[in-house]
């Protein structure tokens, strides 16, 4: 007796064997010949796998409320969305994450998966989709066009949010580092020549005002992409959808996925608009932008350890050189370069992508969709890697730090409103010409007395505004 190993299934196209243990169907079956890119299925973004789910489970309980579906279908798709939102059946997901065809090959493996599990579910076989199918029934009042935009927006909101954890806690550690190196002076630099002095505490201070902000501005692109188009089926119009099922769909899909979406006013042209997912991979080229310059300090603060700047140490991770014995890099700053390097590069393609939408429909929101799992993935895991591993062992070379205070010209600034401008230059320019020190040289040319020299030249005098001191 011969035993089957595959299933017939018919399409468009015509028939074709699908392996008999397969959950999905002849369409991505289809969709794995076609597509054969970059060998990273749509289950490796769970939160899109999941997204895809509550979807469905949502528009299988609005069509039911409505009487466009049975509860006996309804309360199998349910039951299978619920399984495949827990994560079950995960490695059923395989098509390709670059696709043609504007997300609906996603759209189908989803439907495909749902649908053959709820038949198990209903006592049936795999495949019997006379019982069950996942064009008429779980795909009911959907398009590829409403369902694909939408699941995104949902995985990415919630990706939003672990991004801004992610940047909380990079932030906290340079906080914690603000205030340890509080009362550490150093001096500040532009364009790296000697400015005026700081505090080492100030400059690390500064880190954390800056994700402090870019939190902020991502918890503004959420709002934005909080607004759907579920509803709007093929291009906006609603076809074939109940007049109801829009706000229905919007409110249960809200209360399954915990996600505050709303409704788009006009579903024309949320159809076709990319605009949220623009904005947002804009805020995630602020962020990368921001968070290279600062991997780009700490590389740089951190350099030599004898021929550099030397001021701060980073955590040793691994040896640095295959032939230079004792050479340590700082390999985590770099790692974290680099994933901004690769968000800037996926901003521009989302920009590209989102620009070539044509008429009422952008069918390349795929691209779109990789890119910013990319970004938002790489961002997170980068902003826990460099706290872990690097912020939190970042240690000072106070010695350096206050001979360099002590040697620089540049202290000469703070002196400026006491001795005058003039007074200052020929300071400067003389310490600059001989190697001696600015404070010895005010008080061989009789500026200022010592005690006067020690009250101006105080930490606390030098790092924040004060009264002006200036002769009368």
């Amino acid at each position: 007796m011969t035993v089957a190993l595959s299933r017939i299934e018919h399409d468009l196209i015509g028939d074709r064997e699908i392996p008999l243990d397969a959950y999905y169907g002849v369409h991505t079956l289809r969709a794995l010949e076609n597509f054969p890119v970059t060998g990273i299925p749509i289950s490796h973004y769970q939160d899109l796998i999941r997204a895809l789910a509550q979807i469905k489970m949502a528009a299988a309980r609005a069509n039911l409320q409505l009487g466009q579906l049975d509860a006996e279908r309804a309360g199998a798709i349910v039951a299978a969305c619920r399984e495949i939102a827990g994560g079950a059946l995960n490695d059923q997901f395989v098509v390709d994450v670059i696709q043609g065809g504007a997300g609906t090959s996603t759209n189908m493996n989803a439907n495909e998966v749902i649908a053959n599990r709820a038949l198990e579910l209903l006592g049936h076989v795999r495949g019997e989709y006379r019982h069950l199918h996942p064009n008429e029934h779980v795909n009911l009042g959907q398009s590829t066009n409403d369902v694909y935009p939408t699941a995104l927006k949902l995985a990415t909101y919630t990706g939003i949010f672990r991004l801004i954890d992610a940047m909380a806690h990079l932030r906290g550690a340079f906080e914690h580092k603000a205030d340890e190196f509080r009362d550490i002076l150093k001096m500040g630099r532009t364009q790296l020549q000697d400015a005026v002095p700081m505090t080492l505490g100030q400059e690390f201070s500064t880190y954390a005002v800056m994700l402090a902000e870019d939190e902020q501005r991502l918890r503004e692109a959420a709002l934005l992409i909080r607004e759907i188009n579920l509803g709007a089926t093929a291009i906006g119009t609603g076809i074939t959808a109940h007049p109801e099922y829009a706000p229905l769909v919007c409110r249960l899909l809200s209360e399954i996925s915990g996600v505050p979406v709303i409704t788009a006013p006009n579903l024309i042209e949320a159809t076709q608009d990319c605009g949220s997912f623009v904005q947002l991979s804009g805020v995630l080229k602020r962020v990368a932008v921001k968070l290279s310059k600062v991997c780009n300090d700490l590389r740089l603060l951190s350099s030599g350890p004898r021929a550099g700047f030397g001021e701060i140490n980073l955590p040793p991770r691994q040896a640095g050189s295959s032939i230079m014995p004792g050479k340590v890099n700082p390999v985590i700053p770099e790692l974290v370069n680099q994933i901004a390097f690769e968000v800037i590069g996926n901003d521009l393609t989302v920009t590209f992508a989102a620009e070539a939408g044509q008429l009422q429909l952008n069918a390349f929101e795929p691209i779109i969709a990789h890119s910013l799992f990319k970004s938002i993935g790489h961002l997170s895991r980068g902003c826990l890697i460099l706290a872990d591993k690097c912020v939190d062992g970042i240690t000072a070379n106070r010695e350096r730090l206050e001979a360099s205070v002590l040697g620089s010209i540049g202290i000469v600034t703070a002196l400026n409103p006491i001795i005058g401008y003039a007074n200052a230059t020929e300071v400067a320019a003389e310490a600059h010409r001989t190697g001696r020190g600015v404070a010895e040289l005010v008080e061989v040319r009789g500026l200022m007395t010592a005690e006067a020299l020690a009250e101006a030249l105080r930490p606390e005098a030098l790092t924040k505004p004060r009264p002006s001191m200036a002769r009368s």
